[in-house]
């Protein structure tokens, strides 16, 4: 999986291009009307019910756009917020508040939209064994900070990208010229290229998880679009040989049944790619 230090420097680039594209060459509204020595305090003020997210990431942006902004946070990620409530303040240069002010609030709104929906769904798994996997269907340029979301709203990150991880689905297996095929080749590269990199392999019936099963080394087996009953018979084909993972349009309604199917993973896209944004203000105090 991705490293953290990995990590930590998509958040960097996150930051610095999201400054350059909103700010260029400079924020005029507020150099034009605000004295460059001007001090002001603002407030994060909540406007509808969420699980809170990006505060941290806020915390960096600040500190990105000018290190002497001072915040004061009284409420931390992952913690259920409503109408009213106070996130932090933030102090210091009038300027500086500004220029940082719509990268903070585009990032808040939508990290805490997905670790909202992602806190859901953790609730609605509870009391059972299995854990909920964001996906690759983030937005482009800022899936670090949708798949930070995803951790704060309790879940789990899949793969981070196509390098932390080998995953045969459908079209691999086809263009392969079959599931074996597939598995030995894959295996063939990682020994040649020294990778250690995990394997997950996508079956669309039984029939394909009987296949993949004759082959070692597979992480974890992906049960793409498949019914109670099948996930049942394939959890009981598989066994504790690896791990096994279930996809394919699962939503709220269907998320428990799926899980009491004995699956140890399911992922949704819908975590990152169906969510709306909350509503969240930066307020002059």
């Amino acid at each position: 999986m991705i490293s953290e230090e990995a990590l930590a420097k998509e958040i960097v680039q996150i930051i610095e291009n999201g400054i350059r594209e909103d700010v260029g060459d400079g924020d005029h509204s507020s150099l034009a009307c605000i004295p460059a020595s001007a001090k002001g305090k603002a407030k994060l003020l909540v406007k509808e019910e969420c699980v809170i997210a990006g505060v941290d990431f806020a915390r960096q942006v600040f500190e990105y756009v000018d290190s002497d902004l001072k915040i004061e946070v009284e409420i931390q990620d992952g913690q259920p917020v409503k109408f009213g409530d106070v996130v932090f303040y933030v102090s210091g240069s009038s300027q500086s508040i500004l220029k940082a002010e719509r990268l903070v609030l585009n990032a808040m709104q939508r990290m805490s939209a997905i670790a909202t929906k992602t806190a859901k769904y953790v609730a609605l798994l509870k009391g059972t064994k299995t854990k909920i996997l964001d996906t690759r269907k983030t937005t482009p340029g800022i899936r670090a900070i949708e798949k930070w979301a995803v951790r704060i709203g309790g879940g789990e990150n899949h793969r981070f990208a196509l390098y932390d991880m080998i995953m045969l689905k459908d079209n691999h297996i086809d263009f392969a010229g079959g599931i074996t095929k597939a598995i030995q080749l894959t295996q063939t590269y990682l020994k040649e290229h020294q990778k250690n990199l995990k394997i997950i392999v996508e079956a669309r019936d039984l029939n394909e998880v009987e296949e993949i099963l004759r082959s070692e080394g597979v992480y974890r087996i992906l049960l793409d679009n498949f019914n109670y009953a099948d996930t049942r018979k394939a959890v009981e084909m598989i066994g504790d040989r690896c791990l096994t993972e279930s996809s394919g349009g699962i939503n709220e309604a269907t998320l428990r049944k799926y899980a009491e199917c004995g699956v140890d993973y399911i992922s949704s896209g819908a975590l990152t790619h169906s969510v709306s944004n909350k509503d969240l203000s930066l307020k002059a105090v």
